[in-house]
């Protein structure tokens, strides 16, 4: 019989995933999660030159498992505007999920200064998410691609924010509501 260990890597990230998603990056020291993780400290320096090295891995899977999601929600649609509709249902679910304490990047940002890996991060994702709003939109005709895109934006912010900030339960579906108001109304070319 066999048995299979998990590297040390990939447990240093599920217990960073976990303790800085829960307290926060800045709130928890680099022991705590190697305790989490059961792993030698030098196993830590091993596979990360340091804390900011083990934030900026946390924040990449973090970006890519959103990313993800999206992209399964969105799978199978050939319409754009159904596309742009799609990263709603794909938030709902992440906000629907046990323990959802909003968004991550913006979370470990709260505290970090300019240029740090956080700011980094939130910025990779934030530049991702506002090139994809506005290529579906193009794709989908839009007079104002980049009008419908900001405002469809500041939707998909403000549901992510009251789902955290105030618990509000049906902030994703309102958002995706007013998306679909936004999308309906916004002139196309001709």
């Amino acid at each position: 019989m066999t048995s299979t260990r998990v590297p040390a890597r990939q447990r240093l990230l599920e217990a960073a995933d976990k303790l800085f998603y829960a307290e926060g990056v800045h709130t928890v020291g680099i022991d705590r999660v190697i305790e989490e993780a059961g792993v030698a400290k030098g196993s830590l320096f091993y596979n990360f030159s340091g804390k900011d090295e083990l934030v900026a891995a946390y924040l990449a899977s973090r970006d890519q498992r959103r990313r993800d999601r999206i992209a399964r929600y969105q799978q199978g649609l050939e319409d754009p505007v159904e596309k742009l509709l799609a990263m709603f249902d794909a938030l709902q679910e992440a906000v629907s999920e046990p323990g959802y304490k909003g968004c991550a990047f913006a979370n470990a940002n709260a505290e970090a200064l300019p240029g740090s890996v956080e700011a980094k991060a939130l910025r990779a994702f934030r530049d991702w998410l506002s090139n994809m709003l506005l290529a579906l939109s193009e794709e989908a005709g839009f007079a104002d691609a980049p009008g419908v895109s900001a405002r469809l934006g500041l939707l998909y912010d403000g549901a992510v924010a009251n789902s955290q900030l105030d618990a509000h339960t049906d902030a994703v579906r309102l958002a995706k509501e007013l998306a679909s108001l936004v999308l309906e109304t916004s002139p196309k070319l001709s």
